[in-house]
């Protein structure tokens, strides 16, 4: 096999070698024989280069202005349209999923590029008029500094996209640590900005482990915003050292996303939905479907229907066009999906099909496990509440739909939640009081759109929001500005400000 390349951090412009010397393999989960990186294996010396590096690009590039640094990712967006397909397929191979998903992905961080360069020339405040003469008051963003970003391995490039670029554009600096399983996406992504004219030291990656890199990045001091995708058990760590700093943190976590299906829903609709909800993937997404609640008139039929759709689906290497259904990301998480399906079964749940890792002939060198559905289940049952994070679900059987919702909020996370109904009614109520971010009608829980904000309500985050303009208060700050243009105070005036100073 061909020597595999060697990637280094990226520091002040330059390409470096980690402090202490040492490396680590990025392997296909498809076939772990293929080695598709060396990386860096990274340590905290290499973080405080980083910063360092961030933090003094970050004096020249907060004063370039915001439409010239949008003319540069907007450069890099039109990189990314032509080099859409080697990315995709460089994804494919080092995370799993098959490439109509990781064209996706690709897509994701194209579309985000462009609404973050043209936020360039918007970046709206706000003028109000003054209750005092000769008075002019407004409102401006502006940057923070050096944001720490942390990102995940299941959206590679679309996640820090969502990251880099609205910090970007407000005008700070990045230093990323991305996922170890898949770090070759990010540098893709930084290469197509780097290839648009990014100056030095606005952009910084350094690999490495979540103890070693991680945790000095989000406690270094000059860190001023933190932004985390990943567990909420890991999350909270994140939000209590935040919190220590006064720092800006951006957390989304986990999920375990309700699809309700009643008994007047389109049930060819629910197959192809919730195949594509629980599956996509290969359930490996915090928006993945993993409790399907149907109305008992439905529920028979309906898990007959998704037993055969699952057992049809075709599992392999996401490189063959035809396979619908990759890998998982590597052993310990196959070992996860493992454990939780014998939770299952030590629950009493119904195991209506899969359940098993699948090791030979073709998947012999890979991490890959069959599609899985439980019926049967109780909504306290372990694999009703926890987040398992693979191609497992679970169908929960109710009477009605104020049960339904009851149900569906009855988990300790919030993040995106669907409906199957033909009654609006029971739409609009869906709408209401499901407790999640994000709300499908007659679709399966998936993401949002990028110009819609992105996140979720309890356990899967903090309030903030990815995507849309929302994401941009995460990255800035608000600035109120006075101008007093008449040259003299008038006692009234002075008054009105005493006034002010004592409430």
């Amino acid at each position: 096999m061909a020597t595999p390349p060697v990637y280094q951090n990226l520091i002040g412009g330059k390409f470096v070698d980690s402090a202490s010397g040492r490396t680590f393999e990025n392997r296909n989960p498809a076939d772990t024989r293929e080695i598709i990186g060396i990386f860096q294996d990274s340590d905290e010396r290499d973080v405080q280069a980083a910063v360092e590096a961030a933090k003094r690009a970050y004096r020249h590039w907060r004063l370039v202005p915001a439409p010239k640094r949008g003319e540069i990712l907007f450069k890099a967006a039109q990189l990314l349209v032509e080099r859409k397909e080697q990315y995709a397929r460089d994804m494919t191979r080092e995370m799993g999923k098959v490439l109509k998903e990781t064209r996706g992905d690709v897509q994701e961080a194209i579309d985000m590029c462009f609404f973050m360069a043209g936020e360039g020339r918007r970046l709206y405040g706000q003028t109000t008029p003054s209750e005092m003469p000769n008075k002019f008051q407004m409102s401006v963003r502006q940057p923070i500094g050096v944001c720490g970003l942390i990102t995940p391995w299941n959206f590679p490039m679309a996640i820090p996209s969502w990251k880099i670029l609205p910090a970007l554009i407000v005008g700070n600096t990045v230093v990323i640590k991305p996922a170890s399983d898949t770090p070759l996406s990010v540098y893709n992504l930084v290469q197509c900005l780097l290839d648009a004219g990014i100056p030095d030291g606005v952009v910084n990656i350094v690999t490495g482990s979540g103890s070693r890199v991680g945790e000095p990045l989000i406690r270094h001091p000059d860190v001023q915003v933190i932004s985390f995708t990943g567990s909420t058990e890991i999350g909270s760590k994140v939000a209590r050292v935040g919190a220590e700093g006064m720092k800006h943190v951006s957390l989304e976590m986990g999920g375990k996303n309700p699809m309700i299906v009643m008994d007047d829903a389109n049930l060819d609709l629910v197959v192809d939905g919730a195949i594509w909800g629980a599956f996509g993937t290969t359930g490996q997404r915090c928006t993945a479907t993993s409790r399907l609640i149907a109305h008992r008139a439905i529920v028979g039929e309906l898990t007959e229907r998704l037993a055969d759709r699952a057992e049809r689906l075709k599992i392999g290497n996401g490189l063959d066009e035809t396979v619908e259904m990759g890998p998982i990301i590597n052993q310990s998480q196959l070992e996860t999906v493992q454990r939780y399906v014998e939770i299952g079964k030590s629950e009493r749940a119904r195991l209506v099909v899969g359940g098993q890792a699948l090791r030979d002939g073709d998947y012999a060198y890979g991490f890959f496990h069959q599609p899985t559905i439980f019926a049967d289940v109780q909504r306290t049952m372990r694999i009703a509440q926890e987040e398992i994070f693979g191609p497992v679900l679970s169908i929960i059987t109710v009477d009605s739909l104020e049960e339904a919702i009851d149900v569906a909020n009855d988990v300790p996370y919030g993040l995106s939640s669907a409906i199957y109904t033909r009654d609006v009614n029971a739409a609009f109520r869906a709408m209401r009081d499901l407790y999640t971010g994000i709300v499908y009608v007659n679709a399966p829980t998936i993401g949002a759109e990028i110009h819609l904000p992105f996140g979720g309500t309890k356990g899967t985050g903090n309030g903030h929001r990815e995507g849309g303009i929302q994401v941009l208060d995460v990255f800035s700050e608000w600035k109120s500005i006075y101008i007093d243009f008449s040259g003299t105070l008038q006692r009234a005036q002075i008054d009105t400000y005493q006034v002010g100073m004592d409430e």
